[in-house]
C-alpha cells in the first residue's frame, strides 16, 4: 500500500513509519516540522531516504489535499500537545486538521481503505475509582482550592469518602479536563463518527504516556521521561508535582507503534477505540528513582508541593481490548529510560530545556505552589 503518515517526521509517527516500510508498504510523511519539536525546520536524521517528505500543516487544505494524492491509508499522527494556554491552537490542529481530512476524502471520494487516528488516553480524565460505599465512580476535575490546600486525591462525588483508582477500560465515562484531552476528544468523535457515515473504515487509539528515543527535548512542557532526563543530566533535582504518589501508565513508543500497525492490519478493529498503555500502573516518583539511578548523576526527584492546574491525579488504562488482537507491550521502564539516556546522549544541541520551561509555565499560570 502507499501510506500517508502525518507527524512522520515526529515521535511515534517516525516510529511507525519504520515498521510501515519493513511491511513493504510506499510511505508519504506530512509533517510542518514546527518547534517545539523539530528546530528551524530541519529534517531529522532519522527521516529515511525511502520516504517521500512534504512540508505542510494539517490546518492547510492544500496541503491535505497533496498529501492525499494516491493514498490508500492514513496514519493521521500530527498534533499539538503542550501544556499551555493557547487554548484555541489545540482545536485548530488537533480537531479542525481532522475534520479536513475527512472533509476532502468525502468529498473527492478517496477510496481510503483505512485511517488510523491518535488519540489519547487524556480523554478519560480522572478515569475510573472505586469507593468502598458506593462503587465505581469518575470524579470531576480537582477545583483551585483543593489544590491549593495540597489535598491531591479526588473524593466521591456522592459520600466525599475516599477513593481508590482502578485501571480505565475503554467504556469508562469520558471527562477531559484540559484543552488538549478535550481537543484529543473532539478528533476520536469526529474520526468514528464520519468514517462510519462515509465508509471509511476508521481506528481511534488511546495512547497512555509515551516514552522513548526520538522524543523532543525541545517540548519541555509535558513528558515526564524527557524533564527528569534533562534535570539528572543537567545535575539538578528533578521536579515532581504533587506529593509524586500519582499514579501513571508508561509506554514505550516501539509499544505505541507495533499497536499502529495491528489496527492497521486487523479488520476487527474497524470503527472501535483502543487503549494502548503499559498494563502497568507507577507513580511518578517512583519513575523519577528509576531515571536517577540510569542517569546515574547524583541527581535526586525532589516534591516542592507545586502542581499543574488541570492535571488529573491518577489514569491507568486497561488495555486487554487491545490485547484481545493479540497485542502485548514489551519494553520494561528501566529499558525505555536506558534507550532514551542512549538517544539523547548522541544529540549535538542536547541541552536541559526544562527549567525555562518550568519558568514560562509559571508565569503563565500552569504550575501553581
Amino acid at each position: 500500500m502507499k501510506v500517508l503518515v502525518t507527524g512522520g517526521a515526529g515521535f511515534i509517527g517516525s516510529h511507525t513509519v519504520d515498521l510501515l516500510l519493513a511491511r513493504g508498504h510506499t510511505v508519504r510523511v506530512l509533517d510542518a516540522l514546527l518547534p517545539p519539536v523539530h528546530h528551524d525546520q530541519q529534517v531529522p536524521d532519522y527521516v529515511p531516504a525511502a520516504v517521500e517528505l512534504q512540508v505542510g500543516d494539517v490546518r492547510d487544505r492544500a496541503a491535505w489535499e497533496r498529501a492525499l494524492a494516491g493514498v490508500d491509508a492514513v496514519f493521521h499522527l500530527a498534533a499539538y500537545q503542550d501544556y499551555l494556554p493557547d487554548f484555541a491552537k489545540f482545536f485548530h490542529v488537533n480537531a479542525a486538521g481532522t475534520a479536513l481530512l475527512y472533509e476532502i476524502a468525502v468529498e473527492h471520494k478517496l477510496p481510503l481503505q483505512k485511517i488510523i487516528i491518535a488519540s489519547s488516553q487524556a480523554v478519560y480524565g480522572e478515569g475510573r475509582y472505586r469507593c468502598e460505599q458506593d462503587g465505581v465512580q469518575h470524579p470531576g476535575p480537582r477545583g483551585e482550592a483543593q489544590l491549593h490546600a495540597g489535598r491531591w486525591d479526588p473524593v466521591c462525588p456522592v459520600c466525599g469518602g475516599p477513593l481508590v483508582s482502578e485501571f480505565t477500560p475503554e467504556t469508562a465515562v469520558i471527562n477531559p479536563h484540559n484543552s488538549y484531552a478535550m481537543s484529543k476528544y473532539a478528533e476520536e468523535l469526529l474520526a468514528l463518527n464520519l468514517g462510519r457515515r462515509y465508509g471509511l473504515p476508521t481506528v481511534a487509539l488511546r495512547y497512555s504516556i509515551v516514552q522513548g528515543a526520538r522524543q523532543s527535548y525541545r517540548n519541555a512542557y509535558s513528558g515526564a521521561m524527557r524533564i527528569f532526563v534533562m534535570q539528572a543530566l543537567a545535575h539538578k533535582p528533578l521536579t515532581v508535582y504533587e506529593d509524586g504518589r500519582q499514579l501513571r501508565d508508561f509506554v514505550h513508543v516501539g509499544d505505541v507503534a507495533r499497536a499502529n500497525l495491528l489496527v492497521f492490519e486487523d479488520p476487527r478493529a474497524e470503527y472501535q477505540a483502543f487503549n494502548v498503555g503499559s498494563g502497568q500502573a507507577g507513580t511518578v516518583l517512583a519513575f523519577a528513582e528509576v531515571v536517577a539511578e540510569r542517569t546515574a548523576t547524583g541527581s535526586r526527584p525532589q516534591v516542592s508541593g507545586e502542581y499543574r492546574f488541570g492535571d488529573t491525579r491518577h489514569i491507568v488504562s486497561d488495555i486487554s481490548k487491545l490485547r484481545a488482537l493479540g497485542w502485548q507491550p514489551q519494553v520494561t521502564l528501566a529499558g525505555n529510560v536506558d534507550e532514551y539516556l542512549a538517544w539523547v546522549r548522541r544529540q549535538p544541541d542536547f541541552r536541559n530545556y526544562a527549567d525555562e520551561a518550568r519558568a514560562h509555565m509559571l508565569r503563565v499560570g500552569t504550575v501553581r505552589s
